[in-house]
């Protein structure tokens, strides 16, 4: 038997490297699929959109945060993969109770490294992790060569419209917006705090970022936001490059590279 510590602190025994594996957040989902685990997957939500050809024929056990218990039962999963922010806490103690549940706990790049080597060794797959670790502490090792030298830009990145939320410090997001070369406005505030109109107005950031997700911001909301703070600058972000802690960072430095030139445009 082969014991394993999650990023929670939890321990997990396995007999052997699982083969039915639900994965119940879509970034970590991604990430299985970059590693070619395609026949082990058995499960995913209905938020796990990539790759394409998952989402369309994999079984889907509701949402991140409204798992559909019986459709995880039917599949009869060795292990399941969550997050400690994603996912329900009573939801995640309840499959704790019937299966092996791996967590992650996710804030900055350091812990999405040893994220990716943990589950790297649990499901066997440990060439592919430490070659997308290299990867990517290239990419982030790299970053600052294509950032300006006036970069300190402030922030206030949007994730919800009624009521308005914002990314604060202590998020993966807030680590982003520091590899990206912008200070986040509310930095000085903690998780997904609620805020008002007013309150964006006090911080008067020289950015307003709307995200793609989880609200699914779009150009249409740009108006409210740039009579709101006209001295700030409004455009729609990619949230998936800001917020998804797998794969899809190989595209976030060159995204932010992308974003860069266009403010400067």
């Amino acid at each position: 038997m082969l014991k394993y510590i999650d990023q929670f602190g939890n321990c997990i025994t396995l007999s052997a490297a699982p083969k039915r594996i639900v994965s119940i957040v879509p970034s970590q989902t991604e990430l299985l699929a970059n590693w070619g685990l395609d026949e082990r997957v058995v499960g995913i939500t209905k938020f796990c959109i990539h790759p394409e050809t998952w989402f369309k024929d994999k079984a889907r056990v509701g949402g991140t945060k409204k798992l559909n218990m019986e459709a995880i039962a039917a599949l009869k999963p060795d292990l399941i993969i969550g997050n400690l922010e994603e996912n329900e806490r009573s939801d995640i103690e309840y499959l704790q109770q019937h299966y092996p549940v791996w967590m992650s706990d996710i804030k900055t790049l350091n812990d999405c490294y040893g994220m990716m080597q943990s589950l790297g060794e649990l499901l066997d797959c440990r060439n592919q992790s430490e070659n997308l670790v290299t990867q990517l502490k290239h990419h982030f090792s790299n970053i600052s060569a294509f950032l300006p030298d006036n970069c300190a830009l402030t922030v206030a990145y949007l994730i919800w419209q009624e009521p308005l939320m914002v990314a604060a410090g202590n998020t993966f997001i807030h680590e982003m917006l520091k590899c990206a070369g912008f200070s986040n406005a509310f930095s000085g505030h903690q998780r997904y705090p609620e805020i008002s109109p007013a309150d964006l107005q006090i911080v008067s950031p020289d950015l307003i970022f709307l995200s793609s997700e989880p609200y699914p911001f779009g150009e249409k909301h740009i108006e409210y936001f740039s009579q709101l703070c006209p001295s700030a600058r409004t455009i729609v972000v990619d949230g998936e490059l800001f917020s998804w802690y797998g794969s899809r960072l190989l595209q976030s430095t060159e995204y932010f590279k992308q974003l860069h030139a266009k403010l400067i445009s």
